[in-house]
């Protein structure tokens, strides 16, 4: 098993019969500075051809270690899986070699990092700390032209203010920080199966604020496969696994605190929620 560590700013390569440890203390600050000349403007329009890129980043929370898989075979050729992530500052991002498609690397356009020479062995590791926000594209070099291509969005989450909220929902991609406000209401409803974390996996708002005395119903699309409604740790959710559109489940808070739950299918895709009771 071949393994490539690198920490910001220092590359090493060689033979190992372990893959590269989940630690790296950085030299330097990662820089998302590109050469207008390689690189046009928009990440998007750059990302439009890359193989298995549905338009969405995968947005991972703090403390995580996300792995990218190198030379995923998917519709259009081979990928980064996935191809493109959001992580905090202070984010260690490892890649993975599938051993598909031959020789493969990981090289940032702008220079930051680079797993240094091709290579086509399963089991080869490769990783980089990113301290500073920014975009940073990067492709592998034997297929860039046929959109092997990814990108690594360092960014800082989104803030509601409150910490419990933000630190459960910074996984949740179509959490922005807001908590929709529905005190003034004896009913408020959430979507179960809605557009989110790379399909139809998010609660639609992700996080409410009520009253006590509040019923809270979750209705579901039908949509990304069977979802339920958990309570992170002793809370009080608890509903079955559907998929059929229609369902619900209803629970009426009456105690104030922050309640946090997710389907525990798709909790890892950051199919999350929050509700706050004032």
């Amino acid at each position: 098993m071949t393994a490539l560590a690198a920490t910001a700013g220092c590359v090493s390569s060689g033979s190992s019969s372990e893959p590269a440890a989940e630690t790296a203390t950085p030299t330097e600050t990662a820089t998302s500075t590109e050469t207008p000349e390689s690189t046009p403007e928009s990440l998007d329009d750059w990302l439009d051809d890359a193989n298995g890129y549905d338009g969405e980043p995968r947005r991972l929370g703090p403390q995580t270690r996300p792995t990218v898989m190198v030379g995923e075979e998917m519709d259009g050729g081979l990928a980064f899986d996935p191809p493109v992530i959001e992580v905090p500052p202070g984010t260690l991002v490892r890649w993975d070699w599938t051993g598909h498609g031959g020789q493969q690397n990981v090289v940032a356009l702008d220079g930051p990092f680079d797993s240094g020479r091709t290579n086509a062995q399963p089991g080869t590791g490769y990783r980089y700390f990113f301290e500073e926000t920014g975009e940073y594209r990067y492709v592998s070099e034997p297929h860039r032209d046929d959109g092997m291509k990814g990108a690594i969005i360092v960014k800082e989450p989104p803030s509601s203010g409150n910490t419990k909220v933000d630190e459960w929902l910074a996984a949740a991609s179509n959490f922005d920080g807001t908590i929709v406000d529905r005190t003034d209401t004896d009913t408020a409803t959430v979507t179960a199966g809605a557009e989110g974390n790379g399909g139809k996996f998010a609660f639609d708002p992700p996080a409410v604020e009520i009253s006590t005395e509040t019923t809270v119903r979750w209705e579901w699309t039908g949509h990304g496969g069977p979802h339920n409604v958990v309570s992170k740790g002793d809370g009080p959710l608890g509903s079955e696994l559907v998929v059929e559109e229609g369902s619900s489940y209803e629970h009426t808070f009456e105690e104030t605190g922050t309640y946090l739950y997710s389907c525990k299918p798709h909790k890892g895709l950051g199919m999350r929620g929050a509700i706050v009771v004032e």
